[in-house]
């Protein structure tokens, strides 16, 4: 399965309304400006924090949501500049980057591409070897060669072919610009509009764009047949051109649909939040679909499973196909931890060979969004 951030969901008029001890942030505090996809936890490892922290200075009642747009109060980091709306830092005469994590992106894959080392980038950010990255998350580069194949670097200079993308509901220029790798800046000069603009449904963008396609034939270190890699971009491609439901709808539709089956709504909506962030236009390199991001097997399955035919494509078959596999998962799993890593690991490979690393933390993820949904 694919994990992608969750969407955010909270209003910015309760902002910094309670303010943590200044030891908190000895370098002072500066602004971050929520993009989509991002999530409280991923920016207090960012800025060397905690969830807490943020969530008090902030005055954040509810750390699991937070919406793109949103300007943080955040402590900064020892020599670095202001990150301000841009999320870009820089340190003495060093190169510094920020990477917006995208479907198939791997720590190894980003550190080859900025020309730094695994293991220095892994530092940077605070994280383990077997942490998990999720679509959204911002990785900080620092000293990548000035040579490197950073394919921003290399769109502005070459000016790149463009394509025109359509806004459908619940689309933000931070979502489409994290999916076709660019920046928001970059976008919103191709289409001739102020970064700060709010779309409209059936707005036509038009969007810089190397020769990649917006899904990856790669996922957390694993190369996909091409078969099944042209078959995710064709769904892609479909998902890209129609409409779909907003995230409050979706996160509505699956509670509902939990409900129904007996499933434990909380479990499904963070199940559908850590997937692919309520997104139903998601697809991962493995052909995994949609909110609950289901590959054609685990379709064939949720199908027999309520007695016809699923459409993936389709948001409701889809969140029907991810809850009625997570009952099956429950009913079968010695518990709600392993039915939880069956729905990511697969649960026959998890009762003979146990919880992977990656499972684990996908589990300790789950559960924390489960608490406050």
């Amino acid at each position: 399965m694919v994990t992608a951030a969750p969407p955010p969901a909270a209003p910015a008029a309760t902002l910094h309304a309670v303010v943590a001890p200044v030891r908190v942030a000895p370098h002072g505090w500066t602004t971050h400006t929520v993009r989509d996809g991002e999530t409280l936890d991923g920016i207090a490892q960012r800025y060397r924090t905690t969830v807490r922290v943020l969530a008090s200075h902030n005055g954040i009642r509810n750390p699991g949501m937070i919406h793109a747009g949103d300007r943080l109060s955040v402590p900064r980091t020892s020599g670095s500049a202001s990150s301000g709306s841009s999320g870009s830092s820089s340190s003495g005469s060093s190169r510094s980057a920020v990477h917006v994590v995208r479907d198939g992106d791997t720590m190894s894959g980003i550190a080859a591409r900025y020309g730094v080392s695994l293991a220095g980038l892994l530092k940077t950010n605070h994280r383990s070897a077997s942490s998990l990255i999720h679509v959204g998350d911002r990785i900080v580069v620092r000293g990548g060669k000035a040579g490197s194949s950073s394919s921003k670097a290399a769109s502005r200079s070459s000016k790149p072919a463009s394509r025109t993308y359509v806004a459908r509901s619940g689309d933000t220029l931070g979502g489409i610009a994290a999916r076709y790798d660019t920046t928001v800046g970059d976008l919103a000069r191709a289409s001739g509009i102020s970064s700060r603009s709010l779309l409209q449904v059936g707005q036509r963008l038009r969007v810089p764009t190397t020769a990649a396609h917006a899904v990856s034939d790669t996922f957390n270190g694993v190369r996909y047949p091409a078969g099944v890699v042209g078959a995710a971009r064709r769904n892609h491609d479909l998902l890209a051109r129609r409409s779909v439901p907003s995230r409050t709808e979706t996160k509505r539709l699956i509670a509902e649909t939990a409900r129904r089956h007996g499933v434990d709504p909380r479990l499904a909506m963070a199940v559908g939040y850590q997937e692919s962030g309520w997104n139903q236009r998601a697809v991962s390199p493995a052909n995994a679909v949609g909110v609950m991001q289901v590959i054609p097997s685990g379709g064939d399955w949720a199908s027999s499973l309520v007695g016809r035919r699923l459409n993936l494509l389709d948001t409701r078959d889809n969140i029907t196909a991810g809850v009625v596999m997570l009952r099956a998962l429950g009913r079968a799993a010695s518990g709600t931890d392993q039915a939880i890593a069956g729905y990511y690991q697969g649960l026959a490979s998890v009762q003979r060979h146990g919880m992977y690393s990656d499972t684990k933390a996908y589990v300790r993820s789950i559960k924390r969004l489960r608490a406050t949904m």
